[in-house]
């Protein structure tokens, strides 16, 4: 009897860790809204890391957590670095591209509480008197990544917090006026 349990456990873990080797190598994630404003007001409010306090939802994940900008005030070069005790985890993002109305380019590393590095994505597409925003996240899905979605849906989670930022963005912009 013991013997049978065993081996349906080891049969059980097989299959789950074969399982998380069928995700795919990358992943996205990737939300939208249309706001009344153009570009440019949109633009600001993102390739300045001082603005992401009026609209990130990771502002607001741990009171105390330590905030360290450099580099130029905006756009190319601007960095912003983290360190939380808990929810927010530490890490960097570098603005690497700005296309003038139209694009912001991140590089996002995490270094807790899993190291990573992906790309942030904002891109903009005027319609008529209003703008669609789109906040992406995209990169590599190593193994332990794969194995983590077998429980969690990755986009779900992060889609969540990108739907509530993308609401403060537009929040913010329309009332700029």
């Amino acid at each position: 009897m013991l013997k049978t349990i065993v081996i349906a456990i080891v049969v059980l873990l097989a299959a789950l860790l074969g399982w998380a080797a069928t995700k795919p190598d990358t992943f996205r994630v990737e939300r939208s809204t249309t706001i009344k404003a153009p570009p440019g007001k949109i633009l600001t409010l993102i390739s300045d890391f001082r603005n992401w306090r009026a609209w990130s939802p990771y502002e607001n994940l741990e009171p105390g957590m330590k905030r360290t900008l450099s580099g130029p005030p905006s756009g190319k070069g601007a960095v912003y670095a983290w360190e939380g005790e808990g929810k927010a985890g530490a890490g960097r993002m570098e603005i690497t591209e700005v296309a003038p109305a139209s694009r912001v380019k991140i590089q996002l590393d995490f270094s807790k509480p899993f190291e990573s590095h992906n790309t942030a994505e904002f891109t903009m597409q005027p319609e008529g008197d209003a703008t669609k925003l789109t906040w992406a996240m995209y990169g590599p899905n190593p193994y332990m990544a794969k194995l983590m979605q077998v429980f969690f849906d990755m986009d779900t989670m992060v889609g969540k917090d990108f739907e509530t930022g993308l609401g403060n963005l537009k929040t913010a912009a329309e009332k700029q006026g």
